[in-house]
């Protein structure tokens, strides 16, 4: 399940690559109130946002935050991990932060780490595939066709 941080984080960051054609930063004040988002919690999210180098922010007189790279190179996996770590939904399979479970016996015949390893692959497959532009074309797309996935 995904965290409020990462809802939260995402949300923002769309609503960022929609003002992106425009080129200038959005304010925080902006960004909470468009899309009913906490602004002390979102201040927290954008700046670790920033700080793994998803986001530009710039201080003063048409200031606020900006995407640092196009809409069509950020992946909703890489603003997933940014914001909550692996996806992994156990440490045995993560590529990142591999951990061994204390209780598994033999790690190769187990048969959760076996599936759980294949949830990540195929949660893997789409998060690290599907881009913000991809996401803003299916919200452009949303009225003449029904969904076919949501994140």
């Amino acid at each position: 399940m995904l965290t409020k941080k990462a809802i939260y984080g995402l949300k923002a960051v769309l609503y960022l690559s929609q003002k992106l054609s425009a080129q200038e930063a959005v304010l925080i004040s902006d960004i909470a109130s468009h899309e009913h988002i906490p602004k002390k919690f979102l201040e927290s999210i954008l700046l670790e946002l920033k700080k793994k180098g998803v986001l530009h922010s710039k201080k003063g007189k048409g200031g606020g935050y900006t995407l640092a790279n196009a809409a069509d190179r950020i992946t909703v996996g890489e603003i997933m991990r940014a914001l909550d770590g692996p996806l992994a939904p156990v440490s045995c399979v993560s590529e990142s932060a591999y951990r061994r479970c204390d209780e598994c016996v033999d790690e190769h015949r187990c048969g959760i780490r076996i599936v759980m390893k294949d949830v990540r692959d195929a949660m893997s497959n789409i998060l690290d595939n599907v881009t913000l532009a991809d996401v803003q074309k299916k919200i452009a797309n949303c009225h003449a066709a029904p969904l076919t996935y949501s994140i």
